[in-house]
């Protein structure tokens, strides 16, 4: 890592004591910082408390008094940690600079970044950057860090120039960056997501293209150019903008034509030959195919990936079969475009699996999918009364509503009929029931094995 002397004898408060925070605290004493690190949660529930005030971390649990800011130079704020929290407020009054862990990431990484953000998309594009890079690396290593459930800080402290990083970047984490700067950075899409968090799609779009913000001529931004609104945020970046598009042909970029992709015109593979299925995911292999060609990657190398790549966990993934249904794990849709895209990657009938959080959201938008692919859907959470109307609408016969997951599995399980596909793509965050879409995920595929007697196929 690059020694910095930036935090040198600063008084830095780090706000959020999970991963991402506890490492950012770790990165700031060998920095030569001062650090507070402070938490809602006690003592007993923050992970290697006693460690972390054994290397010089002061660490304020069980609330976080607004008396911390009276000596504090800095603060490193948990990118989940909204901006209204009062602590995050009365910062931002004094004028404090706030970043987060991420940004600390970038000052010290020798290895040169990829960056990688979108409303969708982004931890399988990122996975896939991150394999074929690893491929076509003679000399180093290809590390995933950032919102992908890794934290940068940890990754950057041990990359040399000869690696290369490849961060998934979400909309809070480029809230709290200034000076992030990665050589190509991805696009994936730009819906409208975390209206919650953001107040406003105009905020949201705008702390997306902070990943373009200090690009350069010399640094490429590959973005999708499916939608105009896309293409016009592109002409705001200093960057070579690389495009991709699974629907017109850009022939500067990477481009479906005819079921076969291609880049710049060279053919790569046909579109039939991704391992993962769904449209969404053609466009996410567009992406990565741009930023290895880029890279210098060989189309050889680059085929041999996207045969081989089974998906993420929680991103569409297939789970196993039983007594004729597949069993797919999405997870991770905690929006409504998300589970659009995971519905149109199948050709079987679907039975759907959804709900979570009330975010305000309706959902309209999702009664298309629902008329071509939806056979039968099991509801729970907050807005399964919503989710219900939309899906009377949309004439499905077969509805019913449960508590939990833990009861949808085998409801849905009875719907089903040997051909079907029993799908968890929720289109809301977890945070009514669950801490994360990762423990949703896993109460899922658990409820899955119980059911059927056997193993996720891995």
């Amino acid at each position: 890592m690059k020694s910095i002397d930036t935090y040198k004898n600063k008084n830095v408060l780090v706000f959020g004591a999970g991963m991402s925070g506890t490492n950012a605290a770790r990165l700031l004493v060998k920095l030569g910082a001062n650090v507070t690190l402070t938490d809602a949660k006690k003592a007993s529930e923050i992970d290697d408390y006693n460690e972390l005030i054994n290397e010089g971390i002061k660490v304020i649990a069980g609330g976080s008094p607004l008396s911390l800011l009276d000596n504090a130079d800095l603060m490193v704020k948990n990118p989940g940690i909204a901006y209204d929290v009062p602590l995050v407020k009365a910062a931002e009054q004094k004028k404090l600079p706030i970043i987060c862990e991420v940004e600390l990431a970038t000052e010290i990484s020798e290895a040169p970044i990829v960056g990688v953000t979108g409303s969708n998309g982004k931890t399988t594009t990122t996975t896939m950057i991150a394999e074929m890079l690893a491929a076509g690396n003679n000399h180093g290593t290809a590390y995933r860090a950032g919102n992908i459930g890794i934290p940068a800080t940890k990754i950057a402290e041990k990359a040399n120039k000869n690696d290369e990083i490849v961060l998934e970047l979400s909309s809070f984490m480029l809230l709290g960056t200034t000076k992030l700067h990665p050589h190509i950075a991805v696009i994936t899409n730009i819906y409208s997501n975390h209206l919650d968090y953001h107040k406003t799609r105009e905020n949201y779009v705008n702390a997306k293209m902070q990943i373009t913000k200090n690009q350069t001529n010399d640094d490429f931004l590959v973005m999708n150019f499916d939608k105009k609104e896309w293409r016009t945020l592109s002409q705001k970046s200093r960057a070579q903008v690389v495009p991709f598009s699974a629907q017109d042909n850009y022939e500067d970029g990477a481009y479906q034509k005819d079921g076969k992709l291609y880049f710049r015109d060279d053919y790569i593979m046909d579109a039939k030959d991704i391992r993962i299925p769904g449209e969404q995911n053609v466009e996410n292999a567009l992406a990565a195919i741009a930023v290895a060609k880029l890279s210098g990657v060989s189309d050889k190398k680059i085929v041999t990936i996207l045969k081989d790549f089974g998906g993420v966990r929680h991103r569409n993934q297939f789970v196993l079969t039983a007594n004729g249904r597949e069993f797919y794990n999405d997870s991770k849709a905690t929006d409504i475009e998300a589970t659009q895209m995971a519905l149109a990657g199948f050709k079987k009938p679907v039975v759907l699996l959804a709900g979570g959080l009330d975010r305000g959201y309706t959902f309209e938008k999702l009664e298309p999918e629902f008329k071509k692919h939806v056979s039968g859907i099991v509801l729970f959470g907050e807005t399964a009364p919503i989710l219900k109307k939309s899906a009377e609408k949309a004439g499905i016969k077969k509805i019913e509503v449960v508590e939990s997951i833990d009861e949808a599995v085998p409801a849905a399980y009875e719907m089903s009929k040997p051909g079907d596909i029993i799908l968890l793509s929720p289109a809301n965050a977890s945070w009514d029931q669950f801490p994360s879409y990762r423990d949703r995920g896993e109460r899922f595929i658990k409820n899955v094995e119980k059911l059927t007697g056997k193993q996720e196929e891995k």
